[in-house]
């Protein structure tokens, strides 16, 4: 096996779990404003509708279509909407949940043992295309930051993976050429195909039933196997 010196990780669905997180804050947000005495049927309801449009609106964020003040708003009055609500909400909303996401502090499983482990032996860093400030909560409050030297945000670098551009501020910030390098992330397009198209080596963790086009340098189901081979 080639010799790295550097691995990168992706945050959200990497380490964070953010799913369970996510849902959670989603679900204080509902209970906060009385959104089922509003008229929403159930959070449920709810939420399967917020999770299209929020996608939607990533996508856009990530081609810089929209402003992430754009994203964050509008994902939130175009939910709102879709069940008659036009109440001014959704500003009050979007501040609580960007307030409100970074507290969670679910974890993946392993996280903590694997990245003690891969310390002793790598640098570790995270490279992530979350809101900055949030990432930075979320990394201290789940007491993450011991592990990693550099956080490379996509808001820092001034470009989402997969650009080839927030790749090469990595190398450069991290001081490294891409074949001493090893990404790790859930994301086949934004992990795997953006550090492909950089020349750096990839580690897919995928879900169940999840394929890409993109083949990966390693592919595992879950963290706690990158102690097999790094």
């Amino acid at each position: 096996m080639k010799k790295y010196k550097h691995l990168l990780f992706d945050l959200d669905r990497t380490l964070y779990d953010f799913d369970n997180n996510n849902r959670k804050t989603l679900l204080d947000v509902f209970e906060k404003y009385g959104l089922k005495e509003k008229g929403v049927p159930s959070f449920d309801d709810f939420f399967e509708v917020y999770k299209p449009i929020n996608f939607q609106l990533w996508q856009q964020y990530k081609k810089k279509e929209i402003t992430k003040e754009k994203l964050n708003l509008s994902r939130f009055s175009k939910t709102l909407e879709v069940f008659g609500l036009n109440h001014g909400l959704e500003k009050d909303i979007s501040i609580d949940y960007v307030s409100l996401s970074p507290l969670q502090t679910k974890l993946l499983p392993d996280t903590h043992e694997v990245l003690a482990y891969l310390q002793k032996r790598y640098k570790l860093h995270i490279i992530t295309n979350g809101f900055e400030e949030v990432q930075y909560l979320k990394i201290k409050r789940c007491s993450l930051e011991k592990y990693f030297t550099h956080i490379i945000t996509s808001e820092s670098a001034g470009a989402q993976k997969p650009a080839l551009k927030i790749f090469d501020y990595a190398l450069e910030k991290i001081r490294a050429v891409p074949g001493e390098c090893l990404i790790i992330g859930d994301d086949p397009e934004s992990d795997i195909r953006g550090g492909l198209q950089a020349g750096i080596d990839q580690v897919w963790i995928a879900q169940a039933g999840e394929t890409t086009p993109v083949k990966p340098t390693f592919q595992i189901k879950q963290l706690k196997e990158l102690m097999d081979f790094l």
